[in-house]
């Protein structure tokens, strides 16, 4: 399942409110610096679908607010 994300960095809590059409938009605490808002983004996203981190994907965004994320498994 392919969805788009909106995220937010640097929030004082982690949140995410599903939007309309497949897209979300997430709060993270991490900063957008060397990967580490990508790699909670993943971490949380694995917790929300009750997946593995490793069936999720960032495939477009990496370097954006804007995300598109191929999240694996049955949902």
């Amino acid at each position: 399942m392919r969805i788009y994300i909106k995220v937010n960095p640097k929030s004082s809590q982690q949140k995410i409110k599903k939007l309309e059409n497949g897209n979300y938009k997430v709060w993270l605490k991490a900063v957008p610096e060397k990967g580490l808002a990508n790699r909670e983004l993943i971490e949380f996203l694995a917790k929300y679908f009750k997946i593995s981190k490793s069936e999720i994907k960032i495939v477009g965004g990496k370097t954006s607010s804007r995300k598109i994320v191929d999240v694996g498994g049955k949902l």
